[in-house]
């Protein structure tokens, strides 16, 4: 988590220093599915930033591609990787199922 005694580093320090939300980042990545999971150190105003996403998706023909998910803490816990194998499965094995 971000601190005093633990500061941003690199080109993300720059980003956030300079006021940018990665949404840019973000809408580079559509039309592929996107999954950021977040804690609870993560404020709201941090998450608006999906909303480019999605209508970016939009404007390419895609819906349900973007998604969230929130945690207590910061660390990952056994439920919130959860969530992240279940994102995995439902867009990897769709893939996989449409190739054949």
């Amino acid at each position: 988590i971000p601190s005093e005694e633990n500061p941003r580093t690199g080109a993300y320090r720059q980003l956030v220093e300079a006021g940018h939300d990665l949404h840019e980042l973000h809408a580079l990545m559509a039309p592929r599915p996107f999954l950021v999971s977040g804690g609870s150190e993560d404020p709201p105003e941090r998450w608006r930033a999906l909303n480019h996403s999605i209508a970016v998706n939009r404007l390419l023909g895609y819906e349900n591609r973007v998604a969230m998910t929130n945690r207590s803490g910061h660390t990952p816990t056994a439920e919130s990787n959860e969530q992240v194998y279940q994102f995995f499965d439902h867009f990897l094995k769709r893939r996989a199922d449409e190739s054949k």
